[in-house]
């Protein structure tokens, strides 16, 4: 038998995973099957140690378009660079496992996802994870695992595990939580408005959740796993002067130059404090050994501020700018910078400035989405630039990386939930955040700088979202929560925790640790004091926007809809799409749905306006009752017919005309008239009848039109004659003159005038039907 199977029940469904069927020559390889959804995982490091200063983990999410039975829709047609779905996916196996590689290991390692088969309701980017810890425990790569992840929905109350894509269209939050058997490790969360007590309760329950699948990757690695490969944890001897050079330190001033206020300012204090250090060691730069010498006391400096840090933070509650653990740097904020822009804020706070601005389009602007879901389109966008000169360097610039991908889909989850519907708001909504300066939590000031530039813009949002950034700074039983931590607190401290939300609760979720995972406490504690900082960022932007403005920006284009008859649909596109083109040159675009929904998108309300006007008098439909100023456009022996409103005409009878008999139209009435009617009586096939309001209840109303034969609908006014006339007013023929129907040489035809002469009896108006006539076929 080839491979081994491994199986639990997760969420009520088995997950299996089996390893040695595929990809044997990989140090550690299995497949995940949830449902119909199947994924590959592989994990592979080089035999080597690098001489990189980090670890060299790269995490690829593959989406194969056979998993789901389609061809790709790129020019090639064959899959390239991942698209954002598959990157987001790599990024929370990545965040999973990360932290768990033994300190010091330098050994290239890729973990490779592919997925295989997808049944479109278990979603592979939670079976990723799985896959890449049970890889890794069954390798020969040392690694602390294993871990796993899981999803949870909130449906009618209820934490929902693993929740189907139908699921989770009902449910109030989409949370995954990755951990080990004893801590949560990572958190990623966009809700509907929940509280923080909810979501620290659905941390819990998938931690819970996640133990059968530990406990299965725990059976595995006993059973089919291989030795880990030894490795050497090269030091350096930059641990050798850490004690000494830690005294020196503090002598030097080291406390005073971590407490300078600017990034500048502290970065210069503390480059020269340490240059010092250096020269006290190395005073000839040029000797033999000097270059080494140098980079590891600059590595032995840097393990010193580190620890100093960490101490001002939990023994003296002093951070690096001098603030305590709760306090949130200054802010400043200015709305509408832009003057062309349909909305725009700054957002600043301390060193980190985000300029948010806000663009409005039309259905035509939205995005598609091509990857293993269903294709669809995204009338939200939100994209976040982080460019080189935000942190005062100079690097290559390219497309997005991963990074910026990431931080802009946790502001686009946090604004996402307050946005309006497309029915309330019919515009495609793109909110750009470019970040100017970035000394910590720059995603967090995108959050808040879109939403100033939505309210700007005068989105009707349902309320105004802010985000803050957390750390962690921990040392045995001993840590110390932080709010909107700086970069250097990022990159020092244990923990990156950011929480979006409105004042009633959280809409957007980030958690990303070093450590071997944090409890619930922690968690608590944390989501807590961010609920502080995120309530004092929101009263400073009230102070600015308190709510969207009740106008739309003067620059923004104007949208208006309305509803026809789908019936009518085919009016408004024209043969060829003539009347459409007609509207589009008048200024404006037209898009047409289905169900007779129409919306006018135009830069200027004017040719909206003229646009919609247009389409209502093409689709506009008479309804009995109505009354209307009309215009007699064609006279009748039995009547007139008047334009109600362009391409609609009603009939007038005679006998509505005057309450005294009247013997020829032409006595009360001449083309180009006008004259105030009502519609009485539409018939099955659209023909109206109508009245002068005026004379209502002094004339007697004529019955409705007898239905013809057949299924064929009642019978018109034109159809028969009676009082309704001669069949001329319907036929350029009208009736055969006498003698029209003499004998004549055969072969010749008997030439007949185009329009014949009415008869007198044909004129004359009367109650009793007269018989029509038909012409005789001559063969």
């Amino acid at each position: 038998m080839i491979g081994k199977t491994f199986t639990t029940v997760l969420g009520g469904r088995e997950l299996s995973i089996e390893t040695g069927k595929l990809a044997k020559l990989v140090s550690g390889s299995v497949t995940v099957r949830y449902g119909d959804t199947l994924l590959l995982v592989t994990a592979q490091a080089s035999d080597t140690q690098s001489k990189l200063d980090f670890l060299p983990l790269t995490v690829e999410f593959e989406e194969r378009h056979y998993a789901v039975g389609k061809i790709p829709g790129s020019f090639q047609r064959r899959e390239g660079r991942p698209g954002e779905k598959a990157i987001l996916s790599a990024r929370i196996t990545d965040r999973q496992i990360r932290p768990l590689f033994p300190k010091g290991y330098r050994h290239e390692t890729q973990v490779i996802i592919t997925v295989l088969s997808a049944d479109g309701q278990n979603a592979p980017d939670v079976l990723g994870p799985i896959g890449a810890a049970a890889a890794l425990s069954v390798s020969d790569i040392p690694w602390a695992g294993p871990t796993a992840c899981v999803r949870v929905g909130q449906i009618d109350g209820q934490y929902v595990v693993n929740p189907t894509t139908e699921q989770l269209t009902r449910s109030r939050m989409d949370l995954v939580v990755a951990g080990t058997r004893e801590a949560v490790m990572m958190v990623e969360c966009g809700a509907q408005t929940v509280s923080e007590d909810d979501l620290v309760g659905a941390i819990e329950f998938a931690h819970a959740e996640m133990q059968g699948v530990i406990a299965l990757i725990e059976q595995m690695r006993a059973e089919v796993g291989h030795e880990k490969f030894n490795f050497l944890a090269e030091e350096g001897p930059a641990t050798d002067y850490v004690p000494e050079l830690t005294e020196k330190a503090k002598a030097a001033g080291l406390r005073d130059a971590l407490l300078t206020h600017g990034k500048k300012d502290r970065s210069a204090r503390l480059k020269a404090l340490r240059n010092g250090l250096i020269e006290s060691y190395v005073p000839d730069p040029t000797a033999e050994g000097s270059a080494e010498l140098t980079q590891a006391l600059k590595d032995a400096f840097g393990k010193v501020e580190k620890r100093e840090l960490r101490r001002l933070i939990l023994e003296e509650n002093l951070r690096a700018d001098g603030r305590d653990s709760k306090t949130v740097r200054p802010i400043w904020i200015e709305a509408r910078p832009l003057p062309t822009a349909h909305g725009s804020a700054v957002f600043t706070r301390g060193e980190t400035q985000v300029l948010g601005v806000t663009t409005l389009g039309t259905e035509r602007d939205e995005i598609l989405i091509d990857d293993l879901t269903a294709e669809s389109g995204d009338k939200f966008l939100l994209h976040y630039n982080f460019p080189p000169y935000s942190t005062g360097e100079v690097k290559r610039m390219g497309g997005q990386s991963r990074r910026e991908i990431g931080h802009g889909n946790l502001a686009k989850r946090a604004i996402r939930a307050v946005l309006p519907s497309f029915e309330e708001f019919p515009y495609v909504i793109r909110v750009v955040g470019d970040v100017l300066e970035s000394n910590g939590s720059s995603s967090m000031g995108t959050v808040c700088a879109g939403t100033l530039s939505l309210m700007d813009a005068g989105v009707p949002l349902r309320a105004p979202v802010a985000g803050v950034a957390m750390g962690l700074v921990m040392e045995g039983e001993q840590y110390r929560v932080l709010t909107d931590i700086l970069g250097l607190e990022d990159a020092l401290g244990d923990m990156d925790f950011k929480v979006c939300g409105t004042a009633e609760g959280v809409t957007a979720l980030q958690m990303d640790i070093k450590v071997g995972g944090i409890t619930p406490q922690i968690m608590r504690e944390a989501l807590a004091q961010a609920k502080e900082g995120r309530l004092h960022i929101l009263g400073k932007m009230a102070e600015v926007l308190a709510a969207p403005r009740s106008e739309l920006s003067p620059t923004a284009p104007r949208i208006l809809s309305l509803k026809i008859n789908p019936e009518l649909i085919g009016k408004v596109i024209g043969p060829g799409g003539k009347q459409v083109r007609e509207l589009e040159a008048m200024g404006a675009q037209v898009t047409i749905e289905e169900d007779g929904t129409v919306r006018i998108f135009s830069a200027s309300g004017e040719s909206a306006e003229a646009v919609k006007a247009r389409i209502e008098a093409v689709t506009k439909e008479a309804r009995v009752g109505e009354e209307f100023e009309g215009t007699v456009v064609k006279i009748a022996p039995f009547g007139a017919f008047v334009n109600l409103f362009p391409g609609q005409d009603g009939m007038l009878h005679i006998s509505q005309l005057s309450e005294q008999r009247v013997e020829n139209v032409e006595d009360v009435l001449t083309v180009g008239d006008k004259l105030k009617v009502k519609i009485a009586n539409i018939d099955d096939r659209g023909k109206i009848d109508l009245i002068r309001p005026e004379l209502e209840g002094k004339v007697p109303l004529r019955e409705p039109r007898a239905p013809r034969g057949g299924d064929r609908g009642p019978r018109r006014d034109s159809d028969r004659g009676g009082d309704r006339g001669p069949r001329r007013e319907f036929s350029d023929r009208g009736p055969r003159p006498e003698g029209a129907r003499s004998e004549r040489p055969e072969g010749q035809r008997t030439e007949r005038p185009a329009t014949a002469p009415a008869t007198q009896e044909s004129s004359q108006s009367s109650d009793a039907p007269t018989t029509p006539v038909f012409p005789r076929r001559e063969d």
